[in-house]
C-alpha cells in the first residue's frame, strides 16, 4: 500500500511539474508587423545569436547594458567585422577563368594550365538581372589568382554563393565542400591549417559548382575577422527567464549587480485597426539594482539597417534628426526599388527603417559600420565615431544613459518602425498602408503617437494577453492556451493592412515559405478563427479582394481564384492550378461564420449573387470531387476526397443558412435539404468498418475530417453526430509521439488542422488527448524557426513552411465558445 501511495504521489507530482511547465517556443516574436517587419530569435536565450527575418536573413538587433563600467549583452550578439583579402562581386568588380567542361586533372593546383580557359566576370549565374557572366549548363570550374604581400592572415573566411553543389580549393588543398545552395553571400570560417597555404605572391581559389536543378551562381572570396579589445572584453547577460505572452515577449537577465527586463511589444490589437496598422513596436528595457547598492548604467541598442534591404550588399543612406520630441535615425535603400521584388523568400527593399527614442531621455545616436558601431559604448575612454550617411550593413546606435540605478526600477523605452510608403499592388494600383489613409499621415507623427501612447498602449496590451490566456485555458487547457500566445503574433503579422480603392478593409496574407501568394483563399481558411474571434471585419478584409477579383469581371470562372497574385503584387492569380471545390466552399462557409460572428447577414447579401454561382457549382461538382487540389496541396492530388466532399456539403448547408437570413425560405430549405442528402450518401461511399476512408471506396485509409467542425461550430447539424464520435475515437489510436498524422498516406501533419479536428470532441479528455502533443510538438522540435504548420509526427521536424497565418487556426476552440456560450 505504502508503494502505491509513493507511486501516486510521484504521478501527482510529475502531472504538477507538467502542468507548470513554461512553453519553449521554436522562435520568440520581437518585433511582427507584417510580412516585412517581422523579427524573430531563433533560439532559447535571446543573447546567444543575431534576431532575424523570419526568411531566416540576419535583421540584426543588439542590446547591452554598461554597468559600472563592465559591458554586458542582452539582445542579439554584436556583428562580425571583416577585413577583406580578396574581394567578391559586391565590392569589385572581378573575373575568373573558367571552363565547363571537366579539366584534366591538378585542376585546382595553383601550377596548372589554365591559358586556354575562358574568362568571365562575377557573379556567374542564370539570373540575367544582376550576373556578369551567364552560365547555364551543368557544371563550371573557375579559377581566380591573387596576390598577397602578407600571408599571414588569422580566422580566415570563405565568402561564398553558390547554387548548387560547391568544392572549393585553396592553393591546391580543399577547403570546404557543401551539397546544396545558397541564397547569399555567407561567411564560413576556415580552419587554421588553410590559412597556413596562403603564401606571399600568387596564390589560386579553385571551385567547382554542379548545377543539379534550378538556377546557378557562383561568386567568392576571402576575407578575415576582426573583433576589437572591447569586443572581447563583452560579457553574456545571464538569461533567467522567458515569457512569450500574445503581444509581448518578456525576458529577464542578471547583469552582474544589476537585474534587465527587456520588454518587446508589438500591439497587435485587433479591435483598434488604426493601433493593428501602426508600424512601431516598443522596445522596454528596466534596470534595478539586485544588491541594495546603486550602480551606474547606461543602455545601448544597435538595429543593423540590413532590416531596410533585400541582401546586405545593397547600399543604404540614412538620417539622424529630430522631430516631435524624438530623437530619430532613419535608413533605407539608396536605390528604393518601389515593388519590384515579388516572392516568397525576399525582404523589403524600399521605405524606410525608424529608430527613436525621446529627446528627453538625452541619448546619444549614431551611425556606423559594424566595426566602429559599438567602441562609443564599449571604450573605457570617450570615442568619435565618424557620421556614416551611406554604406552598406550600418548599424544605427542609441546610447541613453540611465544614470545610478537602485532598487527601484528604472526604465528606458525605445521604438522601431517602418514606413514601407506603399504596402501593395492592388490591380495594377498601389495602394499605401492603412496608417497613411489619412490626410498628413507621416511616420514621424506614428511614432510620436507611439510614444505618447506608451502606458495606455501597454496597459491595453497586458490586459488583452491575460484575457486572451485565460479564456484559451478555460476553453481547452493550459496546452492550447500556450498554442493561443504563441500563434497570436505570427498569424496577424503574416498579413498587411490597407484600404481598396473602392473603399474597403483589404487585410492580405502573404503564404510564407509556401510559395509567397498573396491573399490565398486556402491559406485564408485555416487562419480564420483567429480573426473571427477578435475582429470580424477583418475576416471581410481576407475575403473582399476574393470577391472583388470575380464580381469585377476579372476572374470569369464559377468558382473563386486561389490567389490574388505573388506578394505584394495583387494583380490576379499567379499559382499554376485552380482549386474549384477547395475554393469555393472555403469562400462560402467563411461568410457564414461571419453571419454567425455578427449576428446578421448583411455581408453575404452583398455578394449574393457571386455566392449563388459558387453555391450552384458546388451543387453540381462538390460531393463527389474530381481528381484535384486541395488546401493541402503538397500531398498532390486526390479524386473523390472525402474531407474536400465535407467541405462542400457544409458549403451548401452554410449557403442555405444564409439564405434563411436573408428571408429567403425556398433556397434555405432547398439548400439544407440537399445538404443532408448528400450527408447521408457520404456516409455508405467513406465507411470503412470503425472510420472514414481517405477517399470514396478507398478502403484501408483514413484521413482527418477536419471540415467537419464547421458543422459542429455553426449548428448546422447537417451530419449525424455519430460521425464525428466515430472519428473521434478512430484518431486516438494513430497518434504519434508529436501529433496525429494528416491522413493515411504519410506520418506528416498539419498542427493547425490538428486543433479543428481536435476540436470534433465532445469532452475535455479527447480534445486534450489531441492537443499535447502538438505542444510537444512546439517545445522540442530541434526546428529553430517561426513555428510551421507542417511537421513530422515521429520526430518533430519541420518539413516546410513557417511563419504562417494559418497558425490563426490554433483559436477554432475559442472560436466555438464564443458562437455557443
Amino acid at each position: 500500500m505504502k508503494k502505491f501511495f509513493s507511486l501516486l504521489a510521484v504521478c501527482l507530482l510529475l502531472n504538477i511539474t507538467l502542468q507548470a511547465q513554461e512553453l519553449r517556443a521554436p522562435a520568440y516574436p520581437i518585433i511582427t508587423h507584417n510580412p516585412y517587419l517581422s523579427i524573430w530569435s531563433f533560439g532559447d536565450k535571446l543573447n546567444e545569436s543575431n534576431t532575424k527575418h523570419w526568411t531566416g536573413t540576419d535583421h540584426a538587433l543588439i542590446g547591452m547594458v554598461k554597468v559600472d563600467g563592465k559591458v554586458y549583452r542582452f539582445l542579439g550578439q554584436e556583428a562580425v567585422s571583416y577585413k577583406t583579402v580578396l574581394p567578391a562581386s559586391d565590392e569589385v568588380s572581378y573575373n575568373f577563368s573558367y571552363t565547363e567542361s571537366e579539366p584534366a586533372a591538378g585542376w585546382m593546383n595553383p601550377a596548372f594550365d589554365d591559358s586556354k580557359w575562358k574568362t568571365g566576370a562575377a557573379p556567374f549565374g542564370h539570373d540575367k538581372g544582376p550576373v556578369k557572366t551567364n552560365w547555364d549548363s551543368n557544371n563550371l570550374w573557375a579559377r581566380r589568382t591573387f596576390t598577397l604581400d602578407d600571408p599571414n592572415l588569422d580566422k580566415l573566411v570563405l565568402k561564398i554563393n553558390y547554387d548548387d553543389n560547391v568544392e572549393v580549393y585553396l592553393n591546391g588543398e580543399e577547403v570546404y565542400r557543401h551539397t546544396g545552395w545558397t541564397d547569399k553571400l555567407q561567411h564560413i570560417p576556415l580552419k587554421d591549417a588553410f590559412a597556413k597555404k596562403l603564401k606571399k605572391g600568387k596564390n589560386v581559389l579553385a571551385i567547382h559548382v554542379a548545377n543539379t536543378a534550378g538556377g546557378s551562381w557562383l561568386d567568392a572570396g576571402l576575407a578575415t575577422i576582426e573583433k576589437s579589445k572591447e569586443q572581447a572584453a563583452i560579457l553574456a547577460a545571464k538569461q533567467t527567464a522567458v515569457k512569450l505572452n500574445a503581444t509581448q515577449t518578456i525576458y529577464q537577465f542578471t547583469c552582474g549587480a544589476v537585474d534587465v527586463t527587456a520588454t518587446f511589444t508589438s500591439p497587435l490589437l485587433m479591435q483598434n485597426l488604426d493601433l493593428l496598422a501602426r508600424p512601431v513596436s516598443y522596445v522596454s528595457v528596466q534596470a534595478k539594482s539586485n544588491d541594495k547598492a546603486t550602480h551606474d548604467v547606461q543602455l545601448y541598442l544597435g538595429a543593423s539597417t540590413d532590416i531596410a534591404v533585400n541582401s546586405p550588399e545593397q547600399k543604404v543612406t540614412t538620417e539622424k534628426y529630430t522631430a516631435n520630441n524624438l530623437s530619430i535615425l532613419k535608413a533605407g535603400t539608396q536605390e528604393q526599388p518601389l515593388l519590384q521584388k515579388k516572392g516568397d523568400n525576399v525582404r523589403i527593399d524600399w521605405g524606410y527603417m525608424y529608430v527613436a527614442v525621446p529627446t528627453a531621455a538625452k541619448s546619444l545616436q549614431y551611425i556606423a559600420p559594424v566595426a566602429n558601431a559599438l567602441a562609443p559604448f564599449t571604450a573605457s575612454a570617450k570615442v568619435t565615431v565618424p557620421e556614416v550617411k551611406q554604406g552598406q550593413s550600418l548599424m544605427l546606435n542609441t546610447i541613453v544613459p540611465l544614470g545610478k540605478v537602485g532598487s527601484k526600477a528604472v526604465e528606458q523605452v525605445m521604438l522601431l518602425g517602418y514606413d514601407e510608403l506603399f504596402s501593395v499592388q492592388y490591380f495594377r494600383q498601389n495602394l499605401k498602408p492603412w496608417w497613411k489613409k489619412g490626410e498628413g499621415a507621416t511616420i514621424e507623427k506614428e511614432l510620436a503617437k507611439a510614444a505618447a501612447d506608451y502606458k495606455k498602449v501597454i496597459k491595453q496590451c497586458e490586459d488583452f494577453d491575460k484575457q486572451m490566456y485565460q479564456d484559451a485555458l478555460k476553453a481547452g487547457g493550459k496546452a492550447y492556451a500556450d498554442l493561443c500566445a504563441l500563434a497570436y503574433r505570427q498569424a496577424i503579422a503574416a498579413h498587411t493592412l490597407v484600404e481598396s480603392p473602392q473603399g474597403e478593409i483589404l487585410f492580405l496574407s502573404k503564404e510564407n515559405f509556401s510559395n509567397g501568394s498573396i491573399n490565398t483563399v486556402d491559406v485564408t481558411y485555416p487562419s480564420a478563427p483567429l480573426f473571427l474571434v477578435y475582429n470580424p471585419d477583418l475576416m471581410k478584409g481576407m475575403l473582399n479582394g476574393i470577391f472583388y477579383y470575380s464580381e469585377s469581371g476579372q476572374w470569369k470562372k464559377p468558382f473563386p481564384a486561389h490567389d490574388l497574385g505573388t506578394y505584394p503584387v495583387a494583380n490576379g492569380q499567379t499559382y499554376g492550378e485552380d482549386m474549384p471545390v477547395e475554393e469555393a466552399g472555403n469562400m462560402i462557409i467563411l461568410t457564414q461564420a461571419i453571419a454567425a460572428a455578427e449576428g446578421n447577414a448583411a455581408y453575404a447579401n452583398k455578394h449574393w449573387e457571386t455566392l449563388t454561382t459558387w453555391a450552384e457549382y458546388l451543387k453540381q461538382s462538390g460531393f463527389d470531387p474530381a481528381n484535384q487540389l486541395s488546401t493541402d496541396d503538397f500531398a498532390g492530388h486526390l479524386a473523390r476526397n472525402a474531407n474536400l466532399s465535407v467541405k462542400a456539403i457544409v458549403a451548401l448547408a452554410c449557403y442555405g443558412k444564409l439564405a434563411g437570413a436573408l428571408g429567403k425560405g425556398d433556397v434555405e430549405k432547398q439548400y439544407i435539404a440537399l445538404a443532408k442528402d448528400m450527408a447521408q450518401k457520404w456516409m455508405p461511399l467513406a465507411a470503412d468498418g470503425d472510420h472514414y476512408t481517405l477517399a470514396f471506396e478507398q478502403k484501408g485509409t483514413w484521413s482527418q475530417k477536419y471540415n467537419l467542425v464547421w458543422d459542429k461550430i455553426l449548428n448546422l447539424h447537417i451530419f449525424p453526430e455519430s460521425v464525428r464520435k466515430k472519428e473521434m475515437a478512430f484518431y486516438l489510436t494513430k497518434q504519434h509521439k508529436f501529433g496525429l498524422p494528416l491522413d493515411s498516406r504519410k506520418t506528416y501533419t498539419k498542427s493547425d488542422w490538428i486543433l479543428w479536428t481536435a476540436t470534433l470532441a465532445d469532452n475535455d479528455a479527447d480534445f486534450k488527448a489531441l492537443v499535447e502533443p502538438v505542444w510537444d510538438y512546439a517545445n522540442e522540435t530541434q526546428s529553430r524557426v517561426p513555428i510551421s504548420d507542417w511537421h513530422e509526427t515521429t520526430d518533430a521536424n519541420v518539413l516546410n513552411f513557417r511563419a504562417r497565418s494559418v497558425v490563426g487556426g490554433y483559436f477554432i476552440k475559442l472560436l466555438d465558445a464564443k458562437l455557443n456560450k
